[in-house]
């Protein structure tokens, strides 16, 4: 794990926010600000290598200025080698230690993909959770955790509706020449506006 900004002190719960910022929207922040409700730290987590996309749109470094533009204080950036949820966590205890308490923050619709995937034997979903907790935030609904899991799944409440914001939103709205603005921290508004403008 390369660390491009790293809050001070060691947490002893740290929330975990991984994802493309392609580009990083106002939901992104509320999440990792509810994640500071409840935890010590939260690290936005960049993966080099996405399991399921490709890199286009921002460059990774560019992706990471956009990051250190928007983040909130008590927040650390930082890539990861791998993308799936076990190995930023396995990358996280790198860095932060055995004791530290590991929650990834994300939405309902991510939540069900992690809950639903087929990871080739029985079992694999349980013991990821013995690695990590889950702090899911309603997504076009409330996501309902199986009974089971109810002690490393639970609800993140955020500050407002987030439901329609994503960063394939923001992407879309610029192509078609309509409003975007309101759907990205107002730090990086002109990088975005440089970065996915079309080209004429």
């Amino acid at each position: 794990m390369e660390f491009f900004q790293r809050a001070s002190g060691r947490p002893k719960r740290l929330g975990i926010l991984p994802g493309t910022f392609n580009p990083i929207t106002v939901a992104h922040l509320a999440l990792a600000e509810a994640g500071l409700s409840q935890l010590d730290e939260v690290v936005f987590v960049l993966p080099r290598v996405f399991p399921h996309k490709d890199y286009s749109g921002a460059s990774f470094d560019r992706r990471v200025a956009m990051l250190r533009a928007a983040a909130p204080p008590g927040c650390s950036i930082a890539s990861a080698t791998g993308g799936l949820f076990l190995e930023i966590a396995h990358e996280c205890r790198e860095s932060y230690g055995a004791d530290t308490r590991l929650a990834f923050l994300c939405g309902r619709d991510a939540a069900e993909r992690i809950a639903d995937w087929d990871y080739g034997r029985p079992g694999a979903f349980a013991e990821m959770l013995r690695e990590f907790d889950l702090l899911v935030a309603a997504r076009r609904g409330e996501y309902q955790a199986p009974p089971e899991f109810a002690d490393a799944i639970r609800t993140l409440e955020l500050a407002g509706k987030f439901d329609h914001i994503s960063a394939s939103e923001v992407r879309r709205l610029i192509g078609r020449g309509e409003a975007w603005e309101h759907l990205v921290p107002e730090a990086v508004r002109d990088s975005v506006r440089q970065t996915y403008s079309p080209r004429v």
